[in-house]
């Protein structure tokens, strides 16, 4: 028994009742009800535990009021601005069936742990993002709302031999969602399949309100040559538990996962970046920057996992946390799990306070304290800032940043 309670809300039946009202093909049904029947067996994700502590208690999170199945709302939009094929996941299922039977839950087991088995049984918006062969695709941009007490979002990204693209995903809290008081819970899974030679880039920016706990995986499979980047921004909810990860399937592929957190009040950011060296000549480089003021916290997990075949790995990790008050907390866990020999990697966590020299310095020369504070902040930013070569996402971010300061 996995020890979570199934919330009375769900049965059989309601599960039925999402699938018909969304006109799905049988295969899919039986994949939503596997997953439900999975619910009693699966525990919760992975949490680091030292002795007497759990870093993130996702035991305390109250299903039972947090999940309303049948009233689930979204406004979601979707714009290309190439020649990718971007559906909602239902118009997917009308235009491209046999392309998603193909690649749904392929990179992505549905029954990884509860939170996943739960979002696969009841996911009602999603994306699917199709790359044919050799299409430069451009910008797809996914802007959406959420406008209900829960909300399940899957998200499935395709691209074919020698093609690309860039994913642009905002999310959060409708005006709608007013209507909903109290507590408010969004589960977002996406799945990238990288064919030979592709480059996929995907960019999260979650800024949900903060009466909202967010829970997100995404993973991608990078085949021969291909690569896979994540950006992941994390500003919103009350509790994030984000996990990106990278398998390196291919021979020559490679992934960088670029993360960024802002919190304050009494937020809490489980952030967790992962990389599969599976093939020879691959590289990964993970690098994660975040912010904790007030009683905010932080807990990271970085795993660079060399496999017994990935000859000639390149994997590097570097996490850093700022902490602007004595009363937030920050802890982080980077891991080497290296099977091989011909492999050049290392990994850095550092946790600390404002510079107090660097903050004199600027005082002295008539800079207010609170502005000084604030560009010290903004450079901290910058080194991961640079590495997002997407502008207008970048410019997002960045703005975020400077409205959480103020």
């Amino acid at each position: 028994m996995s020890g979570v309670q199934l919330p009375s809300s769900l049965s059989e039946e309601t599960i039925r009742e999402i699938s018909e009202e969304r006109d799905e093909p049988e295969w899919l049904l039986q994949r939503r009800l596997d997953a439900f029947e999975a619910l009693d067996d699966l525990p919760l994700p992975d949490v680091i535990q030292t002795p007497g502590r759990r870093w993130t208690n996702l035991e305390a999170l109250d299903f039972e009021n947090l999940v309303d199945p049948l009233n689930q709302s979204d406004e979601t939009e979707r714009v290309a601005e190439g020649d990718a094929v971007v559906l909602s996941f239902t118009e997917a299922l009308d235009e491209h069936e046999e392309l998603v039977r193909e690649h749904f839950g392929t990179v992505l087991d549905p029954e990884h742990n509860y939170l996943t088995a739960l979002s696969a049984a009841l996911f009602t918006t999603g994306t699917f993002v199709y790359v044919p062969e050799g299409v430069d695709a451009g910008d797809v941009k996914i802007r959406a709302e959420m406008n209900s007490r829960s909300l399940f979002s899957q998200t499935l990204v395709v691209t074919e031999e020698s093609s690309s693209t860039t994913i642009l995903e905002g999310t959060e809290t409708g005006t709608e969602s007013d209507d909903v008081e109290g507590e408010r819970y969004f589960s977002n899974l996406v799945e990238v399949v990288a064919g030979e030679n592709s480059y996929v880039q995907y960019g999260s920016l979650q800024n949900l309100d903060e009466e909202t706990y967010h829970f997100t995986l995404k993973r991608g499979h990078a085949h021969t040559y291909a690569t896979v980047n994540w950006i992941e921004g994390n500003l919103g909810s009350r509790l994030t538990r984000s996990d990106v990860e990278t398998n390196l399937v291919g021979d020559s592929s490679e992934t960088k996962i670029v993360g960024a957190f802002f919190g304050h009040n009494d937020q809490h950011f489980d952030v967790n970046a992962r990389v599969w060296h599976e093939a020879e000549h691959t590289t990964a480089d993970l690098v994660t920057r975040g912010v904790l003021d007030d009683e905010a916290r932080s807990v990271y997990e970085g795993v660079q996992d060399v496999g017994e075949d990935a000859w000639d790995t390149s994997s590097y990790q570097r996490e850093n946390t700022l902490m602007l008050s004595d009363e937030s907390e920050a802890d982080a866990s980077p891991k080497l799990i290296i099977h091989n020999h011909d492999t050049e990697a290392s990994h850095s966590a550092t946790v600390g306070q404002v510079d107090q020299e660097e903050l004199f310095y600027m005082t002295s020369r008539s800079i207010d304290p609170e502005t000084a504070r604030n560009m010290l902040v903004e450079g901290f930013f910058v080194p991961v800032l640079e590495e997002i070569e997407v502008d207008e996402f970048r410019d997002d971010l960045d703005d975020l940043i400077v409205q959480r300061l103020k």
